[in-house]
């Protein structure tokens, strides 16, 4: 039997979710959130196999919640329910370590099969998200500014980004400048912003489970 968690703000939502699940002879629902804070301490209470966390779940951006889910119950498969794709949404999820990245209106047919072959170990994205991501144009940066972008992001200052990344505070001013340049930003809180909307800064999360 597979017990799922459903994590979603909506009740109605997650009702209705539930309902449709109940019909599947070899799932269960395990538990509910209604909170990103929430979600690891059901999954672990409740044992959950798989997650379905929806990508505007409050309490936590949802990239960080995948990542805190694979260190504190990495028994369960994590697949985002996405009112929305924007670009790089998709990578970042992957990066994170999601096992999933569906549609929220997907048919109770494709969603159960997402189920069923996450917990066998798969890996399930919507094929149309997946076509989307492919096509989106990719970062106007070069690998040293993408490096530069990402230290930038984590908040670090220009000696700490300096240091990091073995370069002079001048260079890193440099280089800081270029990408709010390129980013058509005013300043860097700015043109991080825009960076993470846009997707840039997905590999953030490899570096930090690779690295």
């Amino acid at each position: 039997m597979i017990r799922v968690l459903i994590a979603d703000q909506a009740r109605l939502f997650r009702s209705g979710l539930a309902a449709l699940l109940a019909d599947e002879p070899d799932i269960v629902l395990g538990g509910e959130a209604d909170d990103a804070g929430k979600v690891a301490r059901v999954a672990m209470e409740c044992a959950a196999d798989v997650a379905l966390v929806a990508s505007e779940l409050p309490g936590l951006d949802f990239f960080p919640l995948i990542e805190e889910m694979r260190v504190t119950a990495p028994e369960c498969a994590v697949v985002v329910l996405a009112a929305r794709s924007r670009p790089g949404d998709l990578r970042r999820a992957v990066a994170a370590g999601a096992f999933g990245f569906v549609l929220k209106d997907s048919s109770p047919v494709q969603l159960s099969d997402a189920i069923r072959r996450v917990a066998r170990g798969e890996r399930v994205v919507d094929p149309d998200l997946a076509y989307a991501e492919l096509v989106t144009a990719p970062p106007p940066l070069t690998p040293r500014e993408l490096d530069v972008l990402n230290v930038a992001a984590e908040g670090a200052t220009v000696g700490e980004i300096a240091e990091r990344l073995h370069l002079s505070p001048g260079t890193v001013r440099n280089y800081l400048a270029r990408i709010v340049g390129k980013a058509g930003a005013r300043t860097r809180v700015e043109a991080i912003a825009i960076a993470r909307e846009r997707g840039w800064l997905w590999h953030e999360s490899v570096r930090r489970f690779n690295g």
